[in-house]
């Protein structure tokens, strides 16, 4: 059974050596929309234009069936989202990711991005005690650049890869392991990982990150999270440094999810 413990919600905690035993964290990979930033309906509206410009328009049960693929697949790289909805039809897929770039980046440039509640003084604080932080985005590596533009993060972070640099996106572990190379992580174990939907858990399980916190700010419910293998839920990344800073923090023995 899962202990609410306040701030946040322990779910589990193992490692090979036993609970309780997690190295101190020294790098935390987060991820943008619904984590970091609170655009999420700006994504969701950009896939609805790139998908209506390849001939699936709103009032459809295509579209209806589209757009519930890219709710259940947040997270992953748009690229591999419409090879889904385009399947066999690699141009198409193509032609709509290059829509999805160009009105996503428009929409940016146009309105702003918001960084969600607390999210500035966290990074802050995990970089003022000396963890490294890494942005781990879906976004190609052209919109990511924009995106840091417009946020001004440069030097609140320590990397920022897009799926290009890593050779796969989410739910693989590929972003993850990379940043741990290149930002010289001895022990995958002194990672941590905080996201807003399933796939992000999926892939911080994957790499073998000790802490993989989904958060309650995106798309996924807490039951989704769970099912991707979420150690803890927490109701946003203010909560994120608590979590990782606790000295008190004692998780119980796994169990079923409750």
């Amino acid at each position: 059974m899962a202990t609410d413990t306040g701030a946040y919600m322990v779910v589990e905690q193992r490692d090979g050596d036993g609970v309780g035993s997690t190295p101190h964290t020294k790098l935390v990979c987060l991820d943008l929309a619904g984590t970091t930033v609170g655009d999420s309906a700006m994504v969701e509206r950009a896939f609805a234009e790139a998908i209506a410009t390849q001939g699936i328009v709103p009032g459809t049960g295509a579209y209806a069936r589209a757009m519930v693929h890219v709710h259940r697949s947040r997270g992953r790289p748009e690229l591999d989202i419409f090879r889904a909805i385009f399947p066999g039809n690699e141009a198409q897929a193509q032609a709509a990711n290059l829509t999805f770039q160009r009105a996503y980046a428009g929409v940016i440039e146009r309105s702003g991005l918001i960084p969600l509640p607390g999210t500035v003084e966290a990074l802050e604080k995990l970089r003022g005690v000396g963890i490294k932080v890494a942005l781990l985005s879906s976004f190609n590596r052209t919109t990511l650049s924009r995106i840091l533009d417009v946020l001004e993060w440069t030097d609140k972070l320590d990397l920022a890869l897009s799926p290009e640099d890593a050779g796969r996106g989410r739910p693989w572990p590929d972003m993850i392991l990379t940043a741990v190379l290149r930002l010289g992580i001895d022990d995958v174990r002194e990672v941590a990982v905080a996201g807003d939907s399933e796939s992000h858990m999926l892939s911080g399980r994957r790499a073998g990150a000790s802490i993989v916190a989904g958060l309650l700010t995106g798309n996924h419910s807490r039951e989704r999270l769970l099912a991707g293998g979420a150690t803890h839920i927490i109701d946003s990344i203010a909560d994120f440094p608590s979590l990782l800073l606790d000295p008190t923090r004692t998780p119980p023995q796994p169990g079923p999810p409750g």
